[in-house]
């Protein structure tokens, strides 16, 4: 998996997929991998994973002031009508 992610600028993890990208999350930091996270359709919950993430994406019901107060994410957006792909930098 290491290697995999040596090759890439971006890893993109969907809501449904963080638990079991744990792993990923901590090897994304050794290899200099920037982290977004789709987080649509899925309760925004504080954890660790943050610490690697750059973008998140939040449902529109999430309370973004809040979480942007309490989160170390570089960016965080909600809305359903964003794509992803497009603000990764």
């Amino acid at each position: 998996m290491r290697s995999d992610l040596s090759q890439h600028r971006w890893l993109i993890i969907q809501g449904n997929e963080m638990d079991d990208a744990q792993t990923a999350l901590m090897l994304s930091e050794l290899e200099d991998v920037l982290v977004a996270v789709d987080l649509r359709g899925h309760r925004f919950t504080s954890g660790i994973w943050e610490r690697a993430t750059h973008l998140c994406i939040l449902d529109s019901k999430e309370n973004l002031e809040e979480i942007q107060c309490n989160s170390s994410i570089s960016k965080l957006l909600k809305g359903d009508d964003i794509d992803i792909i497009e603000e990764l930098w």
